[in-house]
């Protein structure tokens, strides 16, 4: 469609205001620029972002810059999806995952 897929940069100075305090499900992202893994499933979550927008937000935090966010949800591996709903995480994805199996449990969120 050509037109830029808005995905949240998250950092600890946003994360409570556009995650904790968010009205819809948020899918948030962990990962880094040396990551192979997460440049594959990139792909995917930008078709997400756009085809859930309106019903959830899509935000992607870079680890390296924001070691706090990832100790805080024991990240250990990259990728990693967490899924936030009402301020709680409520579901978790690690790995480049088929972009079925994200939609699946973001479809069980909604």
């Amino acid at each position: 469609s050509g037109k830029e897929i808005y995905m949240l940069k998250l950092t600890a100075e946003n994360f409570e205001t556009e995650v904790t305090n968010s009205e819809i499900p948020v899918f948030v992202d962990f990962w880094a620029e040396w990551c192979g893994p997460c440049r594959a499933l990139a792909p995917a979550i930008k078709e997400i972002a756009d085809e859930y927008a309106g019903k959830i937000q899509v935000g992607k935090v870079n680890v390296d810059d924001n070691e706090d966010l990832s100790v805080k949800f024991g990240i250990r591996n990259i990728p990693t999806v967490i899924f936030v709903k009402d301020g709680q995480v409520v579901d978790k994805s690690v790995g480049a995952v088929p972009k079925s199996a994200l939609a699946e449990k973001i479809d069980a969120l909604l």
